[in-house]
């Protein structure tokens, strides 16, 4: 169960998800949300671009090809913005190419498809760790 301390019922841990991939994302959703997160899916990234709560989110879960739009401009879209969350990218076309221009971009994780669904909830209990960290702080 992911830590939520700190966090009351509305200000869960929210996450941002965006995959074409209805199983895929629903898969994701669901294990995350029965660990306590509240979970925003979005069935494409221009969708989640457009959506004004976006901002207010804690955490992005992104696939790298998408047919609207990649992840990497995603997020780059999302910091334009303003929005500072932690980022994961998850991709069926992993290589060390892929990882390196993500990290660059500013995602934190890359995780490759298909996905080891222990890896995510891994990822994700960081950056909510990290994020009960800075709350604590301020």
């Amino acid at each position: 169960m992911p830590p939520t301390t700190g966090y009351t019922a509305e200000q869960r841990f929210t996450i941002l998800l965006s995959d074409d991939d209805h199983g895929v994302r629903r898969s994701i959703q669901l294990m995350l949300t029965a660990r306590g997160y509240h979970v925003r899916g979005y069935t494409s990234g221009r969708a989640l671009l457009a959506d004004p709560q976006s901002l207010c989110a804690d955490c992005l879960i992104v696939d790298y090809r998408m047919p609207d739009i990649d992840g990497l401009a995603l997020l780059k879209g999302l910091r334009s913005k303003g929005w500072r969350g932690g980022a994961i990218m998850i991709s069926a076309y992993y290589d060390p190419r892929l990882e390196k221009r993500a990290q660059e971009a500013g995602f934190d994780d890359v995780i490759a498809k298909p996905i080891i669904f222990r890896a995510v909830l891994d990822a994700v209990a960081r950056h909510s760790n990290d994020q009960q960290r800075l709350a604590g702080s301020a």
